[in-house]
């Protein structure tokens, strides 16, 4: 596959059925923004610092093929270095994920690569050299295709946000040594797809490691086959979607009307409940009325 492929096709891209609705799923979640609402602003804080954590779960499990829990991820997210009872190794793998996360964090600002690299090696010097050059390579071109971008081409950066992840994918699978090590040398790109995104105005995308594991067998295959960049793109819209979602109804939900939702769902569930439990008990047409 030739250098950039997707990037080059970036254009084309943009044209297909799910990058247009990709666009149309988001407007709901990017309506929102920019964020004046206080509470709003807290909860995409939180929202926030949950993908942080769900992020370098999935980053340890792959990292160290063992079972990482929610609870262990937001343990070390909340500055632990050691678990009592838990596998050191897994502290260590969520610290590692936790610091590249935070080191891909100003890519988004300043859109240099080397924060990219810098996460790699974090994570166990999941790249060698070749692979560093070629990301770096990859980065260079997607800036410059994001820069040639009319302000109001929507599509355009939807479609560009996903080329670049699908040629970064790609360059770091060519480079790998062998199938374990192109999963873990995965990793990164996920991290690069978000603060580019970010940087195109796109909101995040969750990636399980089953998820990217598929994402990257299609990007190897490339982009020249019209049924092949339709299925990455459609994949990632598909992943995409209920993200979007959540990321909005975070964003949205109050805590006062959650409280009064669940007291009303509580006394629905409780007065069913009441009703079937004498459902067999009729009322007799002959018995005296009483009056109070």
């Amino acid at each position: 596959m030739s250098k950039n492929a997707w990037i080059s096709s970036a254009d084309a891209l943009k044209r297909l059925p799910a990058v247009v609705a990709a666009v149309d799923a988001s407007k709901e979640l990017t309506d929102l923004w920019p964020l004046t609402d206080h509470m709003h602003i807290d909860n995409d804080v939180k929202y926030a610092e949950s993908f942080q954590v769900r992020t370098t779960r999935q980053f340890a499990l792959v990292l160290t093929g063992e079972d990482v829990t929610v609870p262990d991820a937001e343990y070390v997210y909340e500055g632990a270095d050691e678990i009592p009872g838990r596998p050191q190794n897994i502290v260590d793998a969520l610290l590692a994920a936790n610091d590249a996360y935070d080191e891909t964090v100003d890519f988004s600002d300043d859109g240099d690569a080397g924060h990219i690299v810098s996460s790699a090696e974090l994570l166990g010097d999941v790249w060698n050299e070749p692979t560093a050059d070629a990301v770096r390579e990859v980065v260079e071109a997607a800036e410059a295709a994001g820069a040639a971008l009319a302000a109001d081409d929507v599509a355009g950066r939807y479609a560009l946000g996903a080329a670049a992840f699908a040629d970064v994918l790609a360059e770091v699978s060519e480079h790998a040594a062998d199938g374990a090590a192109a999963v873990k040398a995965a990793l990164p790109t996920v991290l690069y797809f978000n603060e580019f995104d970010e940087r195109l105005g796109i909101p995040r995308v969750f990636v399980t490691a089953d998820e990217l594991e598929a994402l990257r067998a299609l990007a190897v295959a490339g982009p020249a086959d019209d049924a092949n960049a339709t299925a990455f793109v459609d994949k990632l819209l598909e992943i995409a979607k209920p993200e979007w979602t959540k990321h909005h109804d975070d964003v949205l939900w109050d805590p006062v009307e959650a409280k009064k939702k669940a007291k009303e769902e509580d006394e629905k569930r409780s007065k069913a409940a009441l009703a079937a439990k004498f459902a067999h008990i009729k009322d007799d047409p002959n018995k005296e009325e009483v009056e109070l």
